[in-house]
């Protein structure tokens, strides 16, 4: 990603930074062309999108003044470092009535600071908590 700060006439950033924008391995986007694709040359390393594009994505957004849609751009960069296994159970645990109490929840909080470093994510999920224990969420499966 480039230094230079991004703002909101960034905005598609594919179109007006695409030379910003790379994958993991470091392709960028107009690298990412079909026959390449065939050849094996680019795989899907190269297609998942990474923290930088998402953190970008951010900053585009706050420029705008989405300062919403910019948190969630953050907490997605965080979770693009999260083992698909570990996003896949929080993401059960988020369906109202799949878990008893408020502990799974909580605990995974922990773990997202703890062990991920992913404190946007924890707090979205403590919020979650709170939520549906006022809300009684946590009696009822869906």
């Amino acid at each position: 990603m480039s230094k230079a700060p991004f703002n909101a006439t960034d905005y598609p950033i594919a179109e007006r930074r695409s030379a910003d924008v790379t994958g993991a391995r470091g392709r960028g986007l107009d690298e990412l062309m079909l026959d390449a694709v065939l050849s094996g040359e680019v795989g899907i390393e190269d297609l998942r999108i990474t923290p930088g594009a998402l953190l970008a994505q951010a900053e585009i957004a706050r420029a705008a003044g989405r300062d919403r849609l910019a948190e969630n751009f953050e907490r997605a960069a965080e979770m693009t470092m999260l083992p698909e296994g570990e996003v896949m159970e929080i993401y059960d645990l988020l369906r109202p009535g799949r878990a008893q109490d408020a502990a799974p929840l909580l605990d995974w909080a922990r773990r997202l600071r703890e062990e991920f470093d992913s404190p946007r994510l924890a707090e979205f999920v403590e919020e979650a908590a709170a939520v549906y224990e006022r809300r009684g969420l946590f009696r009822v499966r869906f």
